[in-house]
């Protein structure tokens, strides 16, 4: 028996009333139907599917293609057209939103079992090279010599490294999250708070250091001046969809700076 939650979008509810019983005779849940792509797309942060099986002609502004094309565009979530459409232009179309598959109604059980399932094992397949990615990533990020912290557009930390841990005091557990102004608190000269970081990336992109003599705050209120980089995090169409925060330790420099200057001014 299957655990996965596949999502009907289908404007005629008889058809999506057999498609659903085929469905759980399958052994997979349907856990909502929509008949419009407005609905389809709404549905899909309450409903979670793990697969959405797409009409391309529905109720509603915009047709399965189009909304097939905004849920790959926001969200992971593999789409099987079912569509009595063929024609050449339709199929051009169906074709930039890259389905995990497209069946001509009318269809049999065996040929909509067959195509859930190479979808869904194609899903969980990028899903582990996904992870693969993401695992060698944040291997390298683990053991570079800088403190490093990345987070959604929002601003809420998605990692932490080791010595990003060490410096601001708060474990990857407690970090992971939280938004980064609570976790990395940075202020300048006269205490003055200085900007979030993650605004300035999505304002101006890359940055190398915020204001002069920032210093981070950590969770036992240890002060210490940092050199901070930030850089946004874009995805394949080159929108930004969160930023990576590089930032050191810069105690040594200090003080080498604060001798440098001493010295300069008990020789005049």
């Amino acid at each position: 028996m299957t655990n996965e939650k596949i999502m009907i979008v289908e404007d005629e509810k008889i058809v999506a009333l057999d498609i659903k019983d085929s469905l759980e005779h399958f052994g997979y849940s349907v856990p909502c139907m929509a008949d419009s792509g407005e609905d389809a797309i709404k549905f899909i942060d309450q409903y979670r599917p793990d697969l959405i099986l797409m009409d391309i002609v529905l109720k509603g502004k915009i047709d399965g293609i189009e909304a097939a094309k905004e849920i790959r565009d926001n969200y992971n979530i593999p789409v099987i057209y079912l569509t009595a459409y063929s024609d050449e232009k339709t199929l051009q179309r169906a074709k930039l939103t890259e389905p995990f598959g497209h069946i001509l109604k009318p269809f049999d059980e065996r040929e909509l079992r067959t195509n859930i399932e190479i979808a869904l094992y194609k899903q969980e397949k990028e899903k582990e090279k996904q992870f693969d990615r993401e695992k060698c990533v944040n291997s390298l990020l683990d053991n570079i010599g800088d403190a490093v912290i990345s987070t959604d557009i929002n601003g809420n930390i998605k990692y932490i490294n080791p010595l990003a841990e060490a410096l601001t005091g708060y474990t990857k557990k407690e970090a992971l999250g939280c938004r980064i102004t609570n976790v990395f608190k940075i202020v300048c000269e006269e205490e003055r708070v200085v900007e979030d970081p993650i605004r300035k990336v999505l304002r101006e992109g890359a940055f190398f250091g915020l204001e002069d003599n920032t210093t981070l705050i950590s969770k036992n209120n240890t002060r210490i001046p940092l050199d901070i980089i930030g850089s946004p995090v874009t995805n394949k169409k080159n929108e930004i969809i969160g930023a990576v925060i590089i930032f050191y330790d810069i105690t040594d420099r200090k003080e080498i700076e604060r001798s440098f200057h001493s010295y300069d001014i008990s020789y005049c």
